[in-house]
């Protein structure tokens, strides 16, 4: 009589949990629970190269992942650039969004920010001047600098977190907001913290694919 492995019989034996999908791989029922979407900032260091900003813009295009803002920016190191990208996904999203980074070849690093990292925007206002003490009223509650004027509108820059800068427009919307040109979120950690280093936080294209095979080969 043959005998097969030692173990439990099959009806003590503990069952996965989570439904399989069409090729029958089995989905974490985590991955599939839903999760509310909240704002955060990712920091990404790249090689400061022609095409970095179009892979990027391109990668979420595809993925189709719910971008705020995108800048980007020289860095204290010339062959370098930093793109902040604010993103409101939900968790699962949000991990996503810094696996398939650090899969593309001019990425250094990836991180998302604490909450209480640095967070800076600027925007130029340009309202109508009408009652100029008014409008100057308004630009000093806010620090507003003033970089252009005429006997008709009046341009003012600020700068700011997002709080501000959309507490502002709004306040400047009682006289009538002609255009409005706003940069998108920028960011540093604090302190000494690094934003985003090589070897920190980072990990290699093979690493994340490596992960990401593993994961899939557990769902199995």
């Amino acid at each position: 009589m043959k005998r097969g492995l030692e173990g439990p019989p099959p009806e003590e034996r503990p069952t996965p949990a989570g439904r399989r999908n069409k090729q029958g791989i089995r989905i974490d029922p985590e991955v599939e629970a839903t999760h509310e979407p909240r704002r955060t900032v990712i920091s990404a260091l790249v090689e400061h190269e022609p095409g970095v900003l179009s892979d990027v813009s391109g990668l979420f295009s595809r993925r189709q992942f719910n971008i705020e803002s995108l800048t980007v920016g020289p860095t204290e190191d010339e062959d370098r650039a930093r793109i902040t990208i604010v993103v409101e996904e939900p968790d699962p999203g949000i991990d996503q969004v810094e696996k398939q980074l650090r899969k593309l070849v001019p990425v250094i690093a990836v991180r998302e920010l604490e909450p209480d990292a640095m967070r800076r925007e600027l925007a130029l206002v340009k309202v109508a001047a009408a009652d100029p003490a008014a409008v100057s009223a308004v630009a000093d509650m806010y620090d507003a600098t003033a970089v252009d004027s005429s006997p008709e509108t009046a341009t003012f820059e600020i700068t700011g977190s997002r709080q501000k800068i959309e507490a502002a427009v709004e306040t400047f919307s009682r006289f009538g907001i002609r255009e409005i040109s706003r940069t998108g979120t920028t960011a540093l950690a604090r302190g000494t913290d690094r934003t985003a280093a090589p070897g920190a936080t980072a990990q290699s294209a093979d690493e994340a694919n490596h992960n990401e095979t593993s994961q899939t080969a557990d769902d199995d």
